[in-house]
């Protein structure tokens, strides 16, 4: 069933730091990755988290803890967060890209590092050597954020390794995309996605899904752009980590 609008998420998250986040979890070695562990040991749920084009932020860290240790002892996941770009990440001074320059790098970073059909064949081998770190863990779900939520999309068709999916303010929303996911599916835009694009997106979709556009917040709050020194970009961004966790523990 299609949802959509404002939700007032029903799990609670701790309240987000500001600066100088303390990450509670560990960075390991999975499928030949640098990869951030989060989450205990014994859930049997695990969630992989494809970053941004900005990497391991402070923003995206703090994140995947929040899933991983929120206050709920019947929904425990392990959080997985790999290094796709391997140290190589975009400059956030490319962002917005408002001049020819900018535009430029990004673009070559899109079509080099990021480009989504190298990364989207990593993603079912990276589950298998997940489930090899942690055999306790029986299903999995994934978080694409910004250039993530591409690769997202492009995982989550039939047939997928994923029992549930999330984009938060995706990159390159394309309606055709959604036509094959094959399994229920979060969508949180900001307000700086086409919003066009996301309506023929939930359109399209076949499978249980929340859409929720966060209008207020700029493409990438809930990761590497997001200012969690301001009051309402904080309470949006442990906003939108509470709506995600209610999504997965009705999904996953």
């Amino acid at each position: 069933m299609a949802q959509h609008g404002h939700s007032e998420a029903c799990c609670s998250v701790p309240p987000a730091v500001a600066k100088d986040y303390k990450e509670k979890g560990k960075f390991v070695e999975i499928g030949g990755l640098k990869t951030y562990a989060t989450g205990p040991s014994t859930a049997t749920s695990a969630i992989l988290i494809i970053y941004d084009i900005f990497g391991f932020s402070p923003q995206a860290i703090q994140g995947a803890d929040i899933l991983a240790h929120a206050d709920d002892e019947h929904h425990q996941y392990q959080v997985y967060m790999p290094d796709f770009f391997e140290g190589k990440v975009a400059e956030h001074d490319w962002y917005p890209p408002d001049t020819k320059e900018k535009g430029e790098k990004l673009g070559a970073f899109f079509q080099g590092p990021a480009a989504p059909p190298k990364n989207a064949e990593k993603v079912p081998q990276l589950v298998e050597a997940i489930k090899k770190y942690s055999p306790k863990i029986e299903k999995s779900g994934v978080v694409g954020m910004c250039w993530g939520g591409k690769i997202v999309s492009l995982t989550s068709q039939s047939g997928t390794v994923f029992s549930a999916a999330a984009e938060v303010h995706p990159a390159m929303v394309d309606p055709n995309d959604a036509k094959g996911i094959g399994i229920p599916i979060c969508l949180l835009p900001s307000g700086d996605e086409d919003q066009e694009a996301v309506k023929g997106f939930q359109e399209a979709l076949k499978v249980p899904n929340h859409i929720e556009t966060f209008s207020d917040q700029v493409h990438g709050w809930m990761a590497a752009r997001g200012d969690l020194e301001n009051e309402r970009v904080k309470k949006e961004y442990e906003r939108g980590y509470s709506v995600l966790l209610d999504f997965f523990h009705k999904h996953l």
